[in-house]
C-alpha cells in the first residue's frame, strides 16, 4: 500500500498537467481556425479602391 502513497501525488500532478497541456492545445487549435475562416471571408470580399472612402466612413 505504501508504493500506491508514493506513487498517487505524482500521477495526479501527471494528469493535471496533461489536461491543463491538452486544453491549451484546443484552445489554440479553436484559435486558428477561427483566424483561418476570418481570413478566407476577408479574402472573399471585393477590395475597396485606396482613394475611394469605404461606406462605413460616413
Amino acid at each position: 500500500m505504501e508504493y500506491v502513497a508514493v506513487i498517487l501525488p505524482s500521477l495526479v500532478v501527471g494528469l493535471l498537467f496533461w489536461f491543463a497541456m491538452k486544453a491549451i492545445f484546443n484552445a489554440d487549435k479553436a484559435e486558428r481556425q477561427a483566424e483561418a475562416r476570418a481570413q478566407a471571408e476577408a479574402d472573399s470580399l471585393p477590395a475597396q479602391p485606396a482613394d475611394r472612402p469605404g461606406p462605413e466612413s460616413k
